[in-house]
């Protein structure tokens, strides 16, 4: 928890639990009110990816309420912009919306692995986030 604090871009993953966050991260950033308290966080790139089940799983649902909590410690919120055009494909089932990087996990972990476009959008937003640190840590933010 403490490397929160010196890291330049914070990405949180999360599986998808009945349309939320799991418990155990709930968990981990109920114990962050150090961090709060100090505002470690705050100017800090947040950004958020998760997986589900199932297509309709609550994958946006999970992510909102995680944007919630980094936005009280006072991070900069980073999404998958429509840049990456992969969002608005109409030819496949695929994870991903302007909230998050997402995957469809299915029930058996074994049986279904991240398809390439949601491959595409992790690596995708994976160079936005260290874009927006950089361009920041540049700004003296």
């Amino acid at each position: 928890m403490e490397e929160l604090a010196s890291a330049d871009a914070v990405i949180i993953g999360t599986p998808t639990r009945f349309g939320n966050m799991c418990g155990q991260m709930r968990q981990f950033f109920d114990a962050t009110g150090k961090l709060w308290g100090s505002g470690a966080l705050v100017g800090k790139p947040g950004s958020v990816f998760t997986s589900s089940a199932t297509q309709h799983g609550g994958q946006e649902s999970t992510v909102l309420p995680v944007h919630t909590t980094l936005l009280h410690h006072g991070m900069v919120i980073v999404g998958l912009p429509y840049t990456f055009e992969g969002q608005s494909r109409p030819d496949e089932i695929t994870g991903g919306s302007p909230y998050g990087a997402s995957t469809i996990a299915g029930n058996d972990p074994s049986a279904r692995w991240p398809g390439e476009n949601e491959l595409a959008a992790a690596r995708f937003k994976g160079r936005h986030v260290a874009t927006i640190a950089e361009k920041l840590a540049r700004q003296g933010g």
